[in-house]
């Protein structure tokens, strides 16, 4: 009888063991009951709840991740983006979770694959990418990689903004934002490139127009200084003989004037 006791006792442990469910780190439960109502209070980390009667619903509140994905924003100088990519990191207020459940269109939130509510996911989706279409209209598309972490701040101002207007300020937190991915549309990346190749083509016609100038001064100083320079060689050779006749180094031949007319006569 004992044996059967004891047996018992431990079905009832496994199944009441069964039937709780535990908070764990970084979440936070709230109760349903079983008329579907959401009960005040959260379930914090660390509990084991009964879900014979009713349901549990947890909710991560920590560094939850809202990837933004495929957006194509218009920029400042009217062209499509190709792609941006974007996440947004942001944080739930532990104690405001049941109430933001019960009191805020279900729409705002989404599930995970894991069976956790994303409380106010979708909410930040929407928020985040009405920032980033705002944001891109500040920049022109070639410019925006550049200005990426301006861009970072920027969305991050505009959401905390809108938080603070819907009085959900005290609720939530950005954390952090970044782009991961910027590229403009390939037609502008194109046209870039044409006009840097343009750009270079031209200095390299005016390198060459530059020195076809440069060489026709030179060939011309070089014309109009031909007749001095020739009677100053001259003059330079005629010393250099006179010199050399009166050190005695060169023999001294007297030609006549008409050396070729005799030659021709004789």
């Amino acid at each position: 009888m004992n044996k059967f006791v004891k047996f018992a006792t431990l079905l009832g442990v496994i199944a009441l063991a069964s039937a709780c469910t535990r908070i764990e780190t970084g979440e936070v439960g709230v109760r349903v009951g079983f008329d579907k109502q959401i009960q005040q209070g959260e379930l914090l980390p660390g509990s084991f709840n009964q879900v014979l009667v009713g349901d549990v619903l947890t909710f991560p509140v920590k560094d939850v991740n809202v990837v933004i994905e495929n957006m194509s924003p218009v920029a400042k100088d009217n062209s499509t983006m190709k792609d941006i990519d974007a996440v947004v990191v942001y944080n739930i207020n532990p104690g405001q979770v049941s109430e933001l459940y019960a009191t805020k269109n279900r729409s705002f939130h989404t599930q995970s694959s894991e069976g956790d509510v994303l409380l106010m996911y979708n909410y930040i989706v929407q928020n985040t990418r009405n920032a980033i279409y705002k944001a891109a209209r500040k920049y022109e598309a070639l410019d925006m990689a550049d200005n990426r972490e301006a861009m970072e701040i920027y969305i991050r101002e505009e959401i905390t903004r809108n938080l603070s207007e819907e009085k959900l300020d005290g609720s939530i937190t950005i954390n952090q934002v970044m782009i991961r991915n910027v590229l403009p549309a390939d037609t502008v990346v194109q046209s870039a490139n044409d006009l840097v190749r343009d750009k270079n083509e031209r200095a390299r016609k005016e390198v060459e127009v530059e020195t076809a100038k440069l060489e026709a001064l030179r060939m011309a100083a070089l014309a109009n200084n031909s007749e001095s320079s020739i009677a100053f060689m001259q003059a330079q050779a005629a010393l250099n003989i006179s010199e050399g006749i009166k050190a005695g180094k060169v023999q001294t031949i007297i030609v006549p004037a008409d050396f070729n007319a005799l030659m021709l006569n004789k």
